[in-house]
């Protein structure tokens, strides 16, 4: 590997070399981003994203499901946002077809969350751009100057047949990442956009649309 190249016991390939000077530019390398999930973090905050990532999915797999989901974690959210809505139509009945999900803002916090809902899940961990949270109105309102980020509290996925936006909540495109593009995947997704969630505003929606509101999973740093 890299270590015998510097040590010169073997030739530095050009992706190696590649390697060696992302690691002295703290970005994460390019063979590792290819089979990576999308992130603009630097090296440093990368790698600790990623044992988080995987703290998280162990503690998923040897302790079963969790009462509240870290979505910013997923490798594939839309794979746990279809797979959601697949476990509703079959304790239901429901055609998966008919249904869309209803979002509604918590106001318990992730950490103290210890019971799943009766039905979809509990959502923790994304992050609004270009607005922020409202605890006292309970709705979306303008960043404070110079916050461009704020966190989101804990969201209630719960799955519905024939949903309909409310008229008074504004459809925030959720990112993974805050470049907010991507290309399409061999399965007809997007590689950044996720989904529309529905938060409270007593704003109109085209207001939010034109200061470019929206909901990401990971930040930069």
């Amino acid at each position: 590997g890299a270590t015998k190249a510097l040590k010169g016991l073997t030739v530095l390939s050009e992706d190696l070399d590649a390697m060696f000077n992302s690691f002295l530019n703290n970005q994460v390398p390019m063979l590792w981003e290819k089979k990576a999930y999308p992130s603009l973090k630097p090296l440093g905050s990368w790698y600790k994203d990623l044992l988080e990532r995987v703290a998280f999915t162990r503690k998923w797999l040897r302790k079963g499901e969790p009462p509240a989901f870290w979505m910013s974690g997923m490798f594939y959210p839309h794979g746990f946002m279809t797979g959601t809505l697949q476990a509703y139509a079959r304790q239901t009945g429901t055609s998966v077809d008919v249904l869309g999900f209803k979002f509604t803002i918590m106001e318990m916090p992730a950490e103290e969350i210890d019971k799943s809902p009766e039905a979809g899940v509990y959502v923790y961990g994304l992050f609004m751009d270009s607005c922020l949270w409202n605890k006292e109105k309970w709705v979306i309102e303008d960043s404070l100057p110079g916050v461009p980020y704020a966190q989101l509290p804990v969201v209630h996925f719960l799955p519905e047949k024939h949903h309909k936006k409310p008229d008074t909540y504004y459809a925030a495109p959720l990112y993974k990442t805050t470049v907010r593009k991507g290309n399409l995947s061999s399965l007809g997704q997007s590689t950044n956009f996720v989904l529309a969630v529905e938060v409270p505003s007593d704003m109109s929606e085209d207001y939010w649309v034109q200061k470019g509101a929206a909901l990401v999973c990971a930040l930069n740093d």
